[in-house]
Parts: C-alpha cells; structure tokens; sequence
C-alpha cells in the first residue's frame, strides 16, 4: 500500500541531486475515456509527458532537469550528443541548450531509418533542432556512437570548448533519475485522484524510462507492472539496456537487484519490425487516438506504445477491472516526417 512514508523517502533520495527546472511538471494525468470504451478492456489513462513543455516536450526533459545541472557544474558550455535524423532526444537537447545559453553539438545518424518521406531530411524535429541553433555533423549507424562522441568531444576541447556528453536518448543513471521523479508524480496523482492503477504501458528503447519507473514504484511499494513496448525489433537489446540502468538505479537506491530484474517487461510484437518504420498497427493506434481523443502520436515511438496497448488487450492481457496509464513520451514532431503513411 501506498502511504506518505514512501513517497517521502523516494523524494529524498531524488533530492540528493541537483536539479534544474526546465519542464511543465506535473504533466497532466487525464482519463481517455472514449478509447476506454473502443477498446472495451481495461480504464485507460494518460500521463502527457508530451506535455513537459520545453522544446515541444517529451520524456526527455525529466533526464534534462538533471543533466543540465551537471554539465553547467562541470562548466560546459556546449552538449554534444548523437541521435538520428529525427531524434526526439537530440532535439530535446538542443532546446534545453538554448534554455540554459549554451551551445549544443550532435552527431546525426543518417543511415539508420530507411523507406522515408522526401522530406524527412528536413521536416520535423530535425527543423526544430536547428530553429534551436544546434549544429550537427553527419555519422554512420555502423559507427560506435560513444566512440563518436568522444571524439568529437576531445576535438571541441583542443578547439578551447568545455563539452558536457549527453549519453544516446539521455540514457544513464543520472538522467534516469527523472523517472524516479515521474514515478514520484504519478503516486501523488494516484491518491489525489483516488485511483487504482495496475500497469503503465510506453515506448520503450534506451531504457532509462522504464529503469526509472520500475526501480521508483518499487520505492513507493506501488505493484504496478510497467511494461515497454518495444521500438527497436530488438527485444534483447532493449532489455539489456533497461538492466543495464536498472542494474546502476538499485545499487544508487539500495534496492535488491534481481528482484526488480523480475519486473522488467518487454513486449516485442509491436515494433512493426525496424527502428522507425510503422506498420497497419501503429496507423490504427495514430489515427484512432486522433479521432478519439485529439491525442498526437508519432510513428516511432508513442505511436507503437498505443499500437501495444490495443493488441494486448485485444489478446486478453488486460482483465476488465485494470487501470492502465499510457505514457506518452512525446515525438510528436516527427509525425510531419511521416505523412504519406496517412495518404496525404
């Protein structure tokens, strides 16, 4: 059971670490009650983490309020990080960047997202990361990323730069300790709300959300099953890399490991087969949630967590009386990347 002796003790060990204010928090946690009866399963809720403001929001922003704190300490005064074309993380960077009057840097991956729209190369969020001022420099998928970013971090210094390396999809134990944090807002807004939640659906591929969440609620004595749909037709690589930060946030929190490694689940059918790509299902979870609740999605992401969540009920994973929260990691930019699989 959930009581205020757990979430103070989650919210002192967030308050270890310095943190910048740089999002809309708490983002809103709304019922979706006409998807609630197309589905016909379980109570549907949405915790609009696209909402987080900053540089047209997403999840990213909770790792950032951490991240960038760190970096000015260190007296950075650019961010270097890598993502591809239409990286939701690179432009989240870049926008956090120009917050807090630095610059930012990016390797962009060119090669990884193939079958594109013509203007992929220039639409979206890759628009935005320059509106934004970030420069960036071509790489390859096949490159080692951290190899890059060293790299180029090593050669921004002998030009007499301080660069801050913002890890892939702002993926390590301190950027995961924003999702300690979501986890501590969605208990507040559990018992504001009087309600009762048994699992979290959401896209999932870097892993610091889901480590985030699971290692949070698990603080919180709060059994909610999280569950990440997987992007990347890589279920194995997903989950190594949940373990990875799962496996760091335990021995940070003082939390037996192997038990919250029970709790990672990785649902892999839903990633219509390739990092970027979409297929019937995740159009259906795109238009019906537009159609439904005026609720944006994008392909690669959001898009293929509510592409989950209506197969898995569809295939009985969910009773009646469950209360699912989607989590909506944001990318909605990326959308205007992808118009021709809605015919337009």
């Amino acid at each position: 059971m959930l009581d205020s002796s757990h979430l103070k003790v989650l919210s002192n060990k967030i308050d270890k670490y310095n943190k910048m204010n740089l999002g809309h928090f708490p983002t809103p946690l709304e019922p979706l009650e006409r998807l609630s009866d197309w589905l016909d399963g379980p109570a549907v809720y949405v915790k609009r983490d696209d909402a987080s403001g900053l540089g047209q929001g997403g999840n990213k922003i909770r790792p950032l309020e951490f991240l960038a704190p760190d970096a000015l300490d260190s007296g950075a005064n650019v961010l270097v990080t890598a993502g591809v074309i239409q990286s939701n993380s690179v432009r989240q960077v870049a926008a956090t960047a120009a917050k807090v009057g630095i610059d930012c840097h990016f390797a962009m991956i060119t090669d990884r997202v193939d079958k594109v729209d013509t203007d992929y190369n220039h639409t979206g969020n890759i628009f935005l990361d320059q509106l934004y001022g970030a420069t960036f420099e071509e790489i390859s998928v096949n490159e080692d990323k951290d190899v890059v970013l060293e790299y180029i971090s090593t050669r921004l210094k002998q030009q007499g730069k301080s660069p801050y390396i913002v890890p892939y999809g702002c993926a390590n134990l301190l950027g995961a300790i924003g999702y300690l944090n979501a986890a501590l807002e969605i208990a507040e807004q559990i018992i504001t709300q009087q309600l009762h939640i048994t699992h979290l659906i959401h896209a999932s591929g870097t892993g610091g959300t889901q480590a985030g969440l699971i290692v949070g609620f698990a603080l919180l004595n709060l059994p909610i099953k999280v569950i990440g749909i997987d992007i990347d037709a890589d279920e194995k690589g997903v989950r190594c890399r949940v373990t990875k930060i799962l496996t760091e946030l335990a021995d940070e929190v003082g939390l037996e490991l192997e038990g919250l490694k029970q709790k990672i689940i990785i649902e892999p059918n839903f990633s219509a087969g390739a990092y970027g790509q979409a297929d019937e299902k995740t159009v259906e979870a795109i238009t019906v949630s537009a159609k439904l609740e005026a609720l944006t999605l994008d392909p690669v992401y959001s898009g293929k967590g509510v592409a989950g969540l209506i197969g898995l009920t569809r295939n009985g994973y969910f009773k009646k009386s469950d209360s699912v929260i989607f989590l909506h990691t944001g990318g909605v930019p990326a959308i205007y990347a992808y118009r021709s699989l809605f015919g337009y």
